[in-house]
Order: structure tokens, then C-alpha cells, then sequence
């Protein structure tokens, strides 16, 4: 018997985990005016457009790491339960918050000899994440065993791919989480970076593009470059209130690839959101490659 683990930085809510039969961590992140924010813990429902207009209108909000005693009060209560956990998380390359994951499990084994906590890092963040951890609660609900979703994950993982772009580079300016990023000369003369991430884990500036326009048009050239058995999973549309964009998206797919085409219009968590800002755009799907 196990336990599915997700947090809120792969775009799940509470509503889609309680679907596949996740438990949720919450990523949390800090306003400047000093109030930190426990994303579904603190609030019910993410009011994503107040959220990202107080970006708009100047707020640069931070993210930090959460405490190995943060992760121990998520974990014992299942392991005392007599179950075992698989955490299927976004990418260990992102934060130093695995680092105190590590240190919780370490404690949480000295103290359950008899029970594991297995991890799967989806390499990714927001709908890259939530594509894998959806697919993943699909083999949990018909039965799938650990070792054989652990398997699935191994092989699986670096065949989805991400492509997207944001409207304001100020936020990755200040997060630095993006390799190659000019962000200064992008808000300046209309270039458009498009934004991947990579089978290490990391976010990297692949190709530019000239405004908005010039950037969808790219993002669907790597789709069309790219993609492998597209109609037999899911294609995630995520958006940072930006939901025209992401519904004129959905349907440049449908016209290219057919109403068959799965697709499903995700928001960007908050505490991504900080990072990459309002407006982002972008598309998730089962490519040849990362």
C-alpha cells in the first residue's frame, strides 16, 4: 500500500488531486509586504487575476525553500498509517528545497525502518510537471504498483516536452533561473526568448522570436518539429492569466491536429508565477525528445 505525493508547483489543485488520490505540499511564497503564502493551505481557490495584476502593478514576490519539518509533518501521518510514499515532485534542479526533503526522509527512516518514501523527479515545473503527474495518477487508479510507475517515470519522463514564453522578463531577470536570458534587451526591443526545459531539469532560452505573434508561431513549430503519438495524451496549455492567448492556442492544435486532440488549459501556480510573470504562455506535450 503507498501513497501519492505532488506539490503545488506542478499546476495540481486540490481538486485534480483529490481525482488521481494525491496529497498535496504546498510551495509556498513570500509578497513583499512581507506576508508569506501556503498556496491551498492559505487560500481555498487561486484567484489567479488578482494575483497576477498586483505583479502588473509592480509586486515582485520571492520563493523559498520549505523545512525538513515541514516535509515530516506532510509524511509521518501516512508512514504511521503503515504506508509507503511515492512523491512525484518538479524538478530537484530548481530549488534547495529537496535538500530538506532528503534530510526529512533520512529522519522519517530511522523512525519507520519498515516503510520507503520513493521520489520521482518530473525535471520540470508547472504544466510539464502536471502532464507527467496526471499520467501517473492514471496508472495509480488502475492499479499500477510502484515499481512498475517508477518504471513508467524512467522511461517516460524526458518524452514530454515544454515550450513557452513570457511577456515581462523582469521576473526571470530577478529569479535567474533561466540560462542564456537576456532579459534586459527583451522588454527593449520586442524579442520574445522561448523558454525550455531541459532533461536536467532546467529552464534554458532555446530560440528567439519577434512579439507575441512570432512567438506562438515558434512555439508551434516546435510542437509540430516535435511531437510523438501527440492525440494519445494530453496536450496542457498553461497560461499566467493570459486565458484568450491560451484558448487561441487550444485552438490552432484542434485545427492542426483534430478535435481528438486532448487538451486542457491550465493556470500557472502562484509560486511559479513569481518566477516567470504574468501573461506567460506556453505548451506541454509526449514529444521525441526533450
Amino acid at each position: 500500500m503507498f501513497q501519492l505525493f505532488t506539490d503545488t508547483d506542478t499546476d495540481i489543485t486540490p481538486e485534480v488531486a483529490n481525482k488521481y488520490g494525491y496529497k498535496l505540499i504546498s510551495m509556498p511564497y513570500e509578497m513583499p509586504d512581507g506576508t508569506t503564502v501556503y498556496p491551498y493551505e492559505d487560500f481555498e481557490n487561486f484567484n489567479y487575476t488578482e494575483f497576477y495584476n498586483k505583479l502588473r502593478n509592480g509586486a515582485l514576490p520571492t520563493t523559498f525553500a520549505i523545512s525538513p519539518e515541514k516535509y515530516i509533518e506532510y509524511f509521518e501521518p501516512c508512514l504511521k498509517e503503515g504506508k509507503d510514499i511515492l512523491y512525484v515532485h518538479f524538478s530537484a534542479a530548481m530549488s534547495g528545497t529537496f535538500n530538506a526533503m532528503k534530510l526529512a526522509i533520512k529522519e522519517l527512516k530511522e523512525k519507520y525502518p519498515n516503510r520507503t518514501v520513493y521520489t520521482i523527479d518530473t525535471k520540470a515545473i508547472t504544466i510539464l510537471s502536471y502532464n507527467i503527474v496526471k499520467e501517473i495518477g492514471e496508472l495509480y487508479l488502475k492499479g499500477a504498483s510502484v515499481e512498475e510507475i517508477m518504471k513508467w517515470a524512467e522511461e517516460e519522463t524526458d518524452r514530454f516536452a515544454v515550450y513557452f514564453y513570457a511577456n515581462d522578463l523582469k521576473f526571470f531577470a530577478k529569479s535567474g533561473r533561466v540560462s542564456g536570458l537576456a532579459a534586459f534587451m527583451g522588454n527593449f526591443i520586442g524579442i520574445r526568448p522561448i523558454i525550455t526545459i531541459t532533461s536536467d531539469g532546467i529552464m534554458q532560452s532555446t530560440a528567439k522570436a519577434r512579439g507575441r505573434k512570432g512567438a506562438v508561431a515558434k512555439i508551434l513549430d516546435y510542437v509540430r518539429e516535435l511531437q510523438l503519438d501527440i492525440k494519445s495524451h494530453s496536450v496542457i496549455i498553461g497560461h499566467a492569466d493570459a486565458y484568450d492567448l491560451a484558448v487561441e492556442l487550444k485552438n490552432e492544435l484542434i485545427n492542426e491536429y483534430g478535435e481528438d486532440l486532448q487538451t486542457e488549459i491550465v493556470v500557472v501556480n502562484p509560486t511559479a508565477g513569481s518566477h516567470c510573470g504574468p501573461d506567460t504562455v506556453g505548451i506541454c506535450f509526449h514529444a521525441k525528445r526533450r
